[in-house]
């Protein structure tokens, strides 16, 4: 007689939102406070005594255990049981936000930022799984939706929640705040998460391959961190760490796929759906992160806006990424082909960084508003059907580790993206700039025009004639300066729009039946 089949139970009534609520909360928590530290830095720096490169620490030490523990995740679940390591990991981070704010040196709140960022990466992968597993496989795509929508909103209101707590009350309170929520979450989390059914009892640990994990990624995200300041592969540092990495890793790979019980579990990549997938999830967080990154620097270096209005102008941006997600979630679970969605993401997305291209010295937040609701909504249309095809079949420990990869995978392309990103804004500051230089000289009529008004300018404010035309030197140098990086920042938004058009055929090879309803899977 054969066995009967047990039935899945899924969370209910108050319970499932109790649930869905706290896995949320701490996943926005993880994510906002990968962005929210960004506009406090010069306060930071100056309260501690830090120098401008060393204060750039508190931001790769948290990013650096992010990255580490992200692809540990699953095995960690699966060791101590889901409720156990996610109640940990909301305890961990609430006490190490609670330490970062109540340091008064630098290196103090740079270690505790990477303990931050340990329990914080334990938080981002597990929370999607329970989210996922809150509803049955045919409605699991409204879960998939609600996640997506905090990996949107967490980054977008980081800057702004930053700054504002920053202007009006000090840089210790963007850390104060999540102890209280902290709390309440690590309780909700120990009443209503539960464990998951086909975990084996006796579990083996990898050691070797979590220090390879460490030392490769470690060493990556170091080198793609402070190679730009340090002339990259002109500094013996930089060298060392990038031959590291490469060791790291590649010991990290042939550990895993000789073993039994590895960390993270790569023979997941013999489907290659999931191999690319996860090279989408690669470029959708370059693209994403890239274009976050460099948005605040051309707003506020060229446009001459405020920390606090940047963040503020994304907002809308990311509710037409909520918006987006809805949408999605019904066009694919009404059967229509994921590719397609994702091509049509991909479209909007390199639309938004074409017109942004075509900013000038005269653009405002009018002009930047509808690329802005294209970005949000083009994101929503290739996060969740990329990680739809890509986990499609995977189940339990499996789904969970196969989203730790893709999370990683996001985050790694974001940090990727920054690097290139200023390896190019560099590059091309330093070509404009020789090109504009020899067009700015008392030999040319428009420039000595431009001159001589500002030095009659400052002489009838009561300026010497020395100090008048010192003064109009200076402002002219400040001019070319400006217009130099506003067409970088132009030129930039270009590269990353047609990066993001190269990537089509990789999407166009992830194998999906024609007529086939795309099935969101559940993690039970």
């Amino acid at each position: 007689m054969e066995a009967a089949v047990k039935e899945e139970i899924y969370p209910t009534g108050a319970a499932k939102w109790i649930l869905i609520g706290t896995a949320i909360s701490c996943a926005i928590l993880e994510l906002i406070d990968t962005t929210v530290v960004n506009v406090s830095l010069r306060e930071i720096s100056g309260n501690i005594g830090a120098t401008t490169t060393e204060i750039a620490w508190v931001i790769t030490s948290y990013s650096i255990a992010n990255v580490i523990v992200i692809p540990l995740s699953g095995m960690l679940s699966n060791l101590f049981g889901r409720k156990i390591y996610f109640t940990a990991s909301v305890i961990l981070f609430t006490f190490s936000s609670l330490m970062c704010g109540l340091s008064t040196n630098l290196w103090t709140l740079v270690f505790w930022r990477f303990i931050q960022g340990l329990g914080g990466g334990g938080l981002l992968s597990t929370a999607q799984s329970i989210i996922i597993g809150a509803f049955p496989p045919k409605q699991a795509g409204t879960g998939m939706a609600i996640f997506g929508v905090g990996v949107i909103l967490g980054p977008t209101f980081g800057p702004v929640l930053g700054g504002y707590i920053t202007d009006n009350f000090s840089w210790h309170w963007i850390f104060f705040i999540n102890v209280p929520i902290g709390f309440i979450a690590a309780f909700l989390s120990w009443k209503f998460v539960t464990d998951l059914a086909d975990v084996p009892k006796r579990i083996k640990i990898d050691w070797w391959g979590i220090v390879f994990l460490i030392i490769g990624i470690g060493s990556l995200q170091y080198f793609l961190e402070e190679g730009g300041t340090k002339d990259w592969f002109e500094s013996e540092e930089i060298v060392f760490f990038f031959i590291l990495s490469i060791l790291g890793l590649g010991a990290f790979v042939i550990r895993e796929l000789s073993i039994d019980y590895p960390a993270v579990n790569l023979r997941l990549y013999k489907s290659f759906n999931l191999a690319m997938g996860n090279i989408m999830n690669l470029i959708v967080g370059l693209v994403i992160t890239g274009s976050v990154f460099i948005f605040p620097l051309f707003t506020q270096v060229s446009l001459g806006w405020t920390a606090t209005q940047t963040g503020a102008f994304m907002i809308p941006g990311a509710m037409a990424t909520a918006f987006g997600m809805i949408a999605v979630t019904r066009i694919v679970s009404a059967g229509g082909n994921p590719k397609t969605v994702i091509l049509i993401g991909l479209a909007m997305m390199s639309a938004f960084l074409i017109l942004m291209s075509f900013s000038g010295p005269d653009s405002n937040s009018s002009n930047f508003f509808w690329p802005f609701i294209l970005r949000g909504v083009g994101a929503a249309f290739m996060m969740m059907p990329i990680l739809t095809l890509a986990v499609a079949g995977l189940k339990g420990k499996d789904l969970a580790q196969a989203t730790g990869l893709s999370n990683m995978l996001r985050q790694l392309g974001g940090a990727i993206g920054v690097a290139i990103i200023n390896i190019y804004l560099d590059h091309q500051n330093a070509n404009i700039k020789s090109n504009m230089i020899g067009n700015v000289s008392e030999y040319n009529s428009m420039t000595s025009e431009r001159l001589a008004s500002f030095t009659q300018t400052f002489s009838a404010a009561g300026y010497s004639t020395d100090d008048a035309a010192q003064t109009a030197n200076m402002m002219m140098d400040n001019m070319v300066t400006k217009q130099e990086m506003l067409l970088s920042y132009d030129q930039g938004f270009m590269m990353l729009g047609l990066g993001v058009l190269f990537s089509a055929p990789v999407i166009l090879l992830i194998k999906y039946k024609k007529g086939e309803k795309a099935q969101i899977v559940s993690d039970h």
